[in-house]
């Protein structure tokens, strides 16, 4: 269930804005990820890939962030109380492909990254 633009525009402007910057970020990942994901790499202190599969993971940032910043209009609190819980799990995910799967450790900086977000949206909800 939507809510009304008036009330989306009163009560619901922080957590659509957190989830749409959120959104903008995520696209802007899968341009980079997408097209130069050695840059990327190398900046965090990744070991650089010629592997595809960097990109698969670009498309599918890009396509949900372009989810999340087209859904974020509609003011839709379940949507928003959802990508909170899905992005604060980013950083288990990662602390446990860190810890058993021999990722380089830099990849908990991007789930940092999804944890802040999380909160961001998290606060606003309850503001």
């Amino acid at each position: 269930m939507t809510m009304s633009a008036q009330t989306y525009e009163r009560g619901l402007r922080s957590p659509a804005l957190s989830v749409r910057v959120f959104g903008l970020y995520l696209i802007a990942l899968a341009l980079v990820l997408m097209t130069v994901p050695n840059t990327l790499l190398s900046i965090f202190g990744i070991a650089n890939t010629q592997e595809y599969w960097i990109r698969v993971v670009g498309m599918l940032a890009g396509l949900i962030g372009f989810l999340y910043t087209r859904y974020a209009v509609r003011g839709d609190r379940p949507f928003f109380e959802l990508t909170v819980q899905a992005r604060a799990s980013v950083i288990v995910f990662f602390l446990v492909f860190v810890l058993f799967a021999s990722a380089p450790w830099q990849l908990l900086l991007f789930g940092v990254i999804d944890l802040a977000g999380a909160g961001w949206t998290w606060w606003t909800l309850r503001a």
